[in-house]
């Protein structure tokens, strides 16, 4: 018999009545503790150990747990533990593969791929929250199909809105009336959002979207229940409550984030299976027929600079994290741990990130925004002064790879065999703006074609390692000729003015949502400006491209639109595009189950702790 968790516990002394009840049961005198497990759905859920805790960091802060309100990595991290989706993605398998998880299966899809029927298991729960007055609250059709409005309700400005902006029946009507209103009418009913019954979601869709299952498996269509989100109003990104293994326990704003597994929680068996990987086999050997999640607790520590990180991995307040890329030199050797590291027992895996590193130009910005000729020669003299390889050498410590591509390898769409148009080339981007009037004054510095001084802004962050970039641009803008005001603040107020257009230029980072390059692509769509396209760039060309890109089937055709889109970029040169990084996760030896996801960030309900 197993032994009971506290949760457990709990549950059982709510609910004495519904056990004695089993007990009494004819033929089922015997039944113990550890058989409700079964009999009890979502009664005794799998037993968490509160003293299996998993010390982790962030590089940066969030900005809260709104599914719907942010795109911000690390909040998403978050939300992916609190928070369900309709489906989600297999740990193992690669390349990424979707499997349900609120879902009972699959949906049926129909209509000529229009249609998706989803039916949702019965007995989920959301964790116990005030708001919902002494209910025990069951997760149902009608929350998936408020949370789907809440994305296109005005009043969220939700940066996902695109993912699903003009694809439903009726709901673009809906959000329109509520901009002309002031209200969202959550009550009306929209076409394309049908609940046949309690536990079913038929979604209708204006035309066929080949992306649109990687959209409902993102985290800002996980679902909330409304009587939370009423409750909290404008205080909910600091008041998650969801239906997933993980509950929100501790919140010090850009300090500390503490999560304590949920007891009402359901509870699943890992059984993954390897995908091919010899990494895998181990991690199958550890965790196969555990019932999770096990961690009982994740604190998480925001320690922007890579040095106090190390530092707090080195003194062993970390269980495992991304090798710091200054530490890269100290600890690896090639692909391996040096001996003094690997005898601690430390284990190292190797992920590419299907990301994208860059520099955004705003459009909109006085000086280096605009479509003239002299504007975007300003922009591509930028580009060609700097110096790709050096960040990857002296700042990444060789932790990356050249991007040449808007999307990124490991992601469809990418051709492997494509290159950049724009070449690094101080020399020839000097005599382009010399070309284009942008003449240099007696100090050796470039004024505007009118003759007004100019000077270039940048924003960065506070973490040296982010200075150094700004140095690396500096250095790079200086060879030709012009100068670099940078402006250091944080990442989360950097990213708020960035969703309204107010950043001049940026160094940025979009890492896979989903594996298709649709996710990339739209960075750069004109509709989207504000809502991931942060340097509002809006071209009829790009644009037209975008939308035959996303009606056209995958395959070849489709892979070529994305081609001819990153030519129109590289045209009008809205980014300077940098790097993918390579990514070192160290981990202690009690750390089981790890293996980096291409596209989920929160692994903690994967992942068991043994110490001996």
């Amino acid at each position: 018999m197993k032994p009971m968790d506290q949760g457990c516990r709990r549950e059982l002394a709510r609910n004495r009545w519904s056990l004695s009840a089993l007990i009494r049961l004819p033929g089922k005198l015997a039944l113990g503790v550890g058989l409700c497990l079964t009999l009890l759905s979502g009664i005794c859920s799998a037993a968490a150990d509160p003293n299996k805790v998993i010390h982790a960091a962030f590089e940066a802060p969030d900005d809260g747990f709104d599914p719907v309100k942010t795109t911000n990595l690390y909040s998403g991290w978050i939300n992916e533990s609190i928070y369900e989706n309709l489906l989600t993605y297999d740990y193992l398998a690669r390349p990424a593969k979707l499997v349900p998880l609120t879902a009972e299966a699959m949906p049926e899809v129909a209509d000529g791929g229009k249609t998706f029927t989803f039916r949702i298991r019965k007995g989920i729960y959301f964790t116990p929250d005030p708001a919902f007055k002494g209910r025990k609250r069951e997760l149902t059709a009608q929350d998936y199909a408020y949370t789907f409005k809440r994305l296109l309700d005005p009043v969220n400005r939700s940066p996902s809105a695109s993912m699903l902006e003009g694809k439903i029946v009726g709901l673009d009507a809906l959000a329109a009336q509520a901009k002309k209103t002031g209200k969202f009418d959550y009550a009306a009913p929209v076409a394309g959002l049908e609940i046949p019954d309690r536990y079913t979601l038929r979604v209708r869709l204006n035309q066929q979207d080949y992306n649109f299952l990687y959209v409902t498996a993102y985290h800002s269509l996980a679902a909330v229940a409304r009587e939370v989100v009423e409750a909290y109003d404008q205080q909910s990104s600091a008041h998650p409550v969801g239906t997933g293994p993980y509950l929100l326990k501790e919140y010090v704003p850009r300090s500390k984030i503490v999560l304590e597994a949920n007891p009402d929680y359901r509870g699943y068996t890992w059984n993954f299976a390897a995908s091919g990987e010899p990494w895998d086999e181990q991690v199958v050997r550890d965790m196969k027929g555990k019932q999770m999640p096990q961690v009982g607790r994740v604190e998480i520590n925001i320690i922007e600079e890579e040095q106090s990180r190390w530092l707090a991995f080195q003194g062993g307040q970390l269980d495992l994290d991304k090798l710091p890329q200054i530490a890269a030199p100290v600890v690896m050797d090639g692909d391996r741990l040096k001996p003094e590291f690997s005898g601690q027992g430390l284990t190292v895996y190797r992920k590419l990130e299907p990301e994208i590193t860059y520099t955004l130009f705003n459009l909109r910005d006085p000086v280096i925004g605009g479509y003239t000729p002299e504007k975007i020669a300003l922009r591509r003299a930028m580009v060609m002064s700097y110096n790709i390889k050096e960040e990857i050498a002296l700042i990444r410590k060789g932790l990356a790879t050249k991007a040449e591509m808007i999307v990124p390898v490991g992601v469809v769409g990418n051709d492997p065999n494509y290159r950049s148009s724009i070449p690094y080339d101080p020399d020839l981007a000097s005599r382009l703006l010399d070309h284009f009037g942008y003449k240099r004054g007696a100090d050796g510095y470039r004024t505007f074609p009118d003759g007004k001084p100019l000077t270039v802004n940048m924003r960065r962050e506070t973490q040296s390692v982010s200075l150094q970039y700004g140095e690396l641009w500096k250095r790079s803008l200086e060879k030709i000729g012009l100068r670099l005001n940078i402006t250091v603040s944080n990442f989360a107020d950097n990213l708020k003015a960035a969703t309204e257009c107010q950043l001049p230029s940026w160094g940025a980072a979009w890492y896979a949502d989903f594996p298709e390059g649709e996710n990339f692509l739209q960075l750069l769509y004109g509709p989207n400006a504000g809502q991931g396209n942060h340097g509002c760039y809006q071209s009829a060309a790009f644009d037209a491209l975008y939308k035959q890109f996303v009606a056209t089937p995958p395959g070849a055709e489709r892979n070529r639109l994305a081609i001819e889109m990153n030519r129109q970029m590289e045209a009008d040169t809205p980014w300077s595009l940098h790097t993918s990084r390579i990514r070192y996760w160290l981990l202690r030896p009690w750390v089981k189950g790890f293996k980096k996801h291409p596209i989920l960030q929160s692994d903690w309900k994967y992942l068991d702790v043994e110490k001996h």
